[in-house]
């Protein structure tokens, strides 16, 4: 969108034409900003200007301003599906390209006549005069053109002093041919790199007349080419929107329509190798979808009923049918690209320098190129060698490369960014995150999965043995555990009774006490229910029986009849009124079960069949695969991690334990986050807040830099300055370094910019460069600037310390799955098959939970 609004101030977007360097930036900036109450902010890479203004200026007003100050201004327009596109033979810079390719074609034949004195025949320069009279006037004209209307504005950018360079030369070279005895025929002139002199014959520079406006409209063209090259991330994600969907209507016929007629509760098919059309559901089929171009995931994610998907993922497998749930500008892949363009859109604080140089750059190289003048002159020196080096000042000097050292960086790091799942809110927030060294972080959803998973079932019984409701010694010597996934130790057999002390004859093993759990469990909707009911699904080879007399108490459990068995899964401390066992009457390995549950922090429910208890299940947040290595990244990088959660002291130092986190502040509620934030920076520390909940939101506004996870709460996401769209720790990591890349090829173009013409320029003056050479530096100068910052888009995310450690010669290669294997423990794995049985387990499987 164009325009947003808060209740005091609207933000315009414009599309400035017209620009050609930092000066014409740092002149719209000054003409818009004298209105009262606005500010803007223009970039040169983009050609588009964000202005904040109060209601009672219009946007009338400001096309008005823009316009007065010699540029064309207007809103964006919207995109339509017929716009032509580089791929269908449409190209916006055809005009600038037939302009070169005929300017070209009349230089050619000049420059080399002016610089190979044997093909230098008789009246030669007469000839390289008519082919120069109409470059110097119609393929020049743009920058006469653009001359003409600063000089109107009482303005000066990169294009008056071109046209004043090829003016001067070509009103040279008339005079010199006409008037100065360079005309008579048989005159030849030798080609030097340093101007000099023939004695009493006027030089004419001819050479110099095409050759300035063909080298710089050369770099025009290429800089503009690169310049979109930059910006290529919002196009790749333009191209990710699919233009025409197929409906589904609710007698099964189906239509294809384009992407705007549909609406959210319409149902659409995705056939394999389809891209998703927009953010839904899946009602109906099962597939993996690949991701890689819209959150930089590389592994596909299985998709099913109930799955959420998003608009732009390549559907790999089968055929699926979708539920919308957004269309238009309220999808993820619309929210991308609106924080992509919003982010390039912005400007670092360094070009604000550069722009306030360049916006006196331009008189400055003015009043050095007449001050050049003057002394040649008043020294004695010839006027065409007066000319000579004045001419030469004004052509070599480049506001260009001051204009494009920083937009041009950005461009390229924030669409390279969004293709790694990193977005950032805009110039500052790279700058920012380059220059921190705490990263403050928060513990669910954020180092953990964030959804609730089985860590363990540990389970009574032996082979053979008989229990009686109430006494469990008899299964003691022989008691089993059920880790993770796996069963460790004897089958359990051992049975409950229907009343104290009754043996009881019916054998129930391992694998039937989850399935009970689980189909007890199964019209729960609390996150306990859902957790056990996926653990069971994903680790259970039979479908679970049916439950009836299902009852769920509130702070206690659920109690259900499940193939005539009366089945409970309750807290250790909510067992029902007048039990005679309690938790304390729990013995080995039940009771070991309940205070490893507590020491690690970890919730813990009982399983009772008709009344005896049989095992223990405990549930827990389990540590996002990866979190190790990204936080040892973290820790070569020079950051110093703190872990901060609301949850219990025990839960936080677990997971510290686990990820390598000296410092934990556990217990702690949004005020206390937001306190710890402060005081850190208080301290003299740069610190960064990475979170994804409400609860995150005080703490994120108030550091340095807010990062938020892609799949967090609106709020978190909206308080943050970056947003990790691929949901792993990594990405935090690859954030920083990308940051620091983009500092320094900032700074490396910035120094190019100001040495380029600190040095060129004094040659220029004292006579050791000719216009022509001036006018090819000068354009190599711009190009060199855009082609450094297009590095960035062939960057990859490199582990710290990869360049620094080398292994011993005997050591095994560490590869990635080594990595893998290594870090991601068994128990790790199946909690994550849990997160994903929860999330593709059908609606009514789970009681009804959407």
């Amino acid at each position: 969108m164009s325009t947003t609004t808060d209740p005091a101030v609207t933000t315009t977007e414009l599309v400035v034409g017209g620009m050609t360097c930092a000066a014409c930036v740092a002149r719209i900036e000054k003409k818009v900003g004298r209105l009262e109450g606005v500010s803007a902010t223009v970039n040169l890479a983009t050609g588009r200007a964000r202005v904040s203004h109060p209601e009672s200026v219009t946007v009338a007003d400001l096309v008005a301003v823009i316009e007065g100050a010699g540029f064309t201004a207007a809103l964006p327009e919207p995109p339509t599906a017929d716009a032509p596109t580089e791929d269908d033979g449409g190209r916006p810079d055809a005009p600038a390209r037939d302009r070169l390719m005929i300017t070209a074609a009349l230089s050619v034949p000049v420059l080399v006549l002016s610089m190979v004195p044997a093909l230098q025949f008789r009246n030669w320069q007469w000839l390289c005069f008519v082919l120069a009279s109409p470059v110097a006037v119609w393929g020049s004209w743009p920058f006469h053109q653009r001359a003409l209307r600063g000089l109107r504005h009482s303005a000066a950018t990169m294009d008056t002093l071109v046209s004043l360079g090829v003016l001067a030369s070509y009103l040279w070279s008339a005079y010199a041919l006409f008037l100065g005895g360079a005309g008579e025929p048989g005159m030849t002139m030798p080609f030097t790199l340093v101007p000099t002199a023939m004695g009493d014959t006027a030089d004419v520079y001819l050479e110099a007349v095409v050759g300035v406006p063909l080298f710089v409209l050369t770099g025009r063209l290429l800089e503009a080419r690169a310049r979109r090259g930059t910006g290529s991330a919002l196009r790749a994600l333009a191209s990710l929107a699919a233009k025409d969907v197929v409906v589904r209507a609710a007698d099964g016929t189906e239509e294809r329509v384009p992407i705007g007629r549909l609406r959210v509760g319409d149902r659409f098919v995705v056939r394999p190798g389809e891209r998703v059309a927009t953010d839904g559901v899946v009602v109906a089929g099962s597939s993996a979808l690949d991701l890689s171009l819209v959150t930089g995931e590389s592994a596909p994610v299985e998709a099913g009923p109930g799955s959420a998907v998003v608009g732009g993922a390549v559907n790999s497998g089968g055929l699926l049918e979708v539920r919308a749930e957004a269309v238009g500008a309220d999808t993820q892949l619309a929210r991308i690209a609106r924080l992509v363009e919003e982010a390039q859109a912005g400007k670092a604080r360094v070009q604000r320098v550069a722009d306030a140089v360049a916006g006196v750059f331009v008189p400055a190289v003015l009043t050095v190129a007449v001050t050049v003048l003057g002394f040649w002159l008043g020294a004695g020196a010839s006027p065409q060698a007066a000319v000579t080096a004045a001419v030469a000042v004004l052509v070599v000097a480049c506001p260009c490369a001051l204009g494009l050292a920083t937009p041009t960086a950005l461009l390229a790091a924030t669409g390279r960014g969004a293709g790694l799942g990193i977005l950032v809110s805009g110039p500052q927030a790279l700058e920012s995150l380059r220059r921190v060294d705490t990263v403050v972080l928060d513990k669910t959803g954020t180092l953990t999965t964030g959804s609730m998973t089985v860590t363990e079932v540990a389970v009574a019984g032996g082979p053979g043995a008989e229990l009686t409701a109430g006494d469990l010694t008899g299964a003691e010597a022989t008691d089993g555990e059920l880790t993770g996934a796996e069963v460790t130790g004897a089958e359990a057999t051992g049975t409950g009774a229907a009343a104290p002390g009754a043996p009881v004859a019916a054998p129930v093993d391992d694998e039937e006490i989850l399935r009970l759990a689980a189909a007890a469990e199964s019209g729960s909707e609390h996150p306990v229910g859902r957790a056990i009911h996926a653990h069971a699904s994903a680790t259970t080879s039979a479908p679970l029986p049916p439950a009836t007399d299902f009852v769920a108490t509130p702070g206690v459990g659920v109690r259900a009849v499940v193939d005539g068995r009366v089945v409970e899964v309750v807290r250790p401390e909510g067992e029902r009124a007048g039990d005679a066992e309690g938790p304390a009457a729990l013995r080995p390995p039940l009771a070991d079960a309940l205070r490893r549950a507590e020491e690690h922090g970890r919730t813990a429910v009982v399983v009772t069949i008709d009344g005896t208890p049989r095992a223990v299940i405990a549930l827990g947040d389990t540590v996002r695969p990866g979190g190790y290595r990204a936080v040892d990244h973290l820790k070569r990088l020079g950051l110093r991690p703190v872990l901060a959660t609301g949850d219990s002291e025990a839960a936080a130092r677990a997971v510290a334990t686990e990820l390598g986190i000296g410092e934990v502040h556990a217990r702690a509620t949004p005020e206390d986050k937001a306190d710890l934030v402060r005081t850190l920076r208080e301290r003299g520390h740069r610190v960064a807040v990475i979170g994804d909940g409400v609860n995150d939101t005080a703490a994120l506004a108030g550091a340095d830099l807010g990062i938020a996870m892609g799949g967090g709460t609106d709020a978190a996401i909206g308080a943050a300055d970056v947003t990790l769209v691929r949901e792993d720790m990594s990405a935090l990591a690859d954030a920083v370094r990308l940051a620091r890349r983009t500092s320094l090829t900032v700074r490396s173009n910035l120094l190019w910019a100001f040495g380029y013409n600190l040095v060129t320029v004094p040659l220029a003056a004292v006579g050791l460069l000719s216009p022509m050479l001036a006018a090819a530096a000068m354009s190599a100068s711009s190009l060199l600037v855009v082609g450094n910052s297009l590095r960035l888009r062939g960057w990859q995310p490199r582990p710290a310390g990869a360049a620094r450690t080398r292994p011993a010669r005997n050591a095994p290669q560490r590869t990635p799955a080594r990595e893998q294997a290594r870090e991601e423990t068994p128990a790790q794995a199946q909690a994550q098959a849990q997160v994903q049985a929860q999330e593709q387990t059908p609606a009514r499987a789970r009681g009804g939970i959407q």
